[in-house]
C-alpha cells in the first residue's frame, strides 16, 4: 500500500492490501463544510500536505490518501480488538497535518475558510454505508491531536458496533453527529 494521489475506492483500496484477520477498512474524511479544499483552490495548503505526504512515503505507510474536490480522504485498517479501536499515530497526525495545512493556506489567502469537519466511515456491501461527522474545526481554531485521536477512535467504535446494521439493510445509512468544542463552530 502507497501513500500517492489515486483515485480510490473503498474497493480498490481493499484488493489493494487484503484485510488481514481482524481487521476492517475505514475511512477518515477531512472535508470543508462550504465549496472546495481540493489542490486547485488550496496550491499553499496541499504543498504542505505533498511534503508530509513524502516524508512518510519512506516508511511503509498504513493508509491511502485520496483526492477529492470537498477534500482528502485517508483509507485506513482498524484492528477489531477487545480493548478497542486505535488507529495509527500516523494516521492521526496525518489529519492534523492536514487540518494545519488548511489553516496556513487560509493565511497565505487561499479560499473558502469554511470550517473542516473530520468524518468516519464504514462502507459495506454494495452502496450501504454509516458514517459520523466526529468534529468540525475553525480554519483558526487549533488542530489538537489528543481531541482528534479520542473523537475518532470513539466514533470508529460505535460505527463499527453497527456493522451489523450494515450487513441486514440495502438503504443507506447515515448518522451525523456534530460534536462541536470549539467556540467558533457552536
Amino acid at each position: 500500500m502507497v501513500a500517492i494521489r489515486i483515485p480510490c475506492s473503498d474497493a480498490a483500496f481493499e484488493l489493494a492490501r487484503a484485510p488481514r484477520e481482524g481487521e476492517v477498512s475505514v475511512s477518515i474524511k477531512v472535508r470543508v463544510t462550504s465549496g472546495c479544499f481540493h489542490r486547485e483552490h488550496s496550491p499553499h495548503a496541499y504543498a504542505l500536505i505533498d511534503k508530509q505526504l513524502v516524508s512518510r512515503a519512506s516508511r511503509r505507510p498504513d493508509f491511502t490518501f485520496v483526492e477529492h474536490e470537498s477534500g482528502p480522504e485517508l483509507l485506513v485498517y482498524v484492528a477489531l480488538a477487545t480493548a478497542g479501536i486505535t488507529l495509527t499515530a500516523s494516521v492521526i497526525d496525518l489529519v492534523v497535518a492536514i487540518i494545519q495545512a488548511r489553516s496556513e493556506g487560509i493565511e497565505n489567502g487561499e479560499r473558502p475558510s469554511d470550517p473542516l469537519e473530520i468524518v468516519v466511515r464504514r462502507v459495506g456491501e454494495g452502496d450501504k454505508f454509516v458514517e459520523e461527522t466526529v468534529l468540525r474545526v475553525g480554519h483558526a481554531d487549533p488542530a489538537n491531536a489528543g481531541e482528534i485521536e479520542a473523537r475518532t477512535n470513539a466514533a470508529l467504535q460505535r460505527l463499527l458496533q453497527d456493522m451489523g446494521g450494515l450487513a441486514g439493510s440495502r438503504a443507506k445509512q447515515r448518522r451525523t453527529r456534530h460534536s462541536h468544542s470549539r467556540k467558533a463552530t457552536r
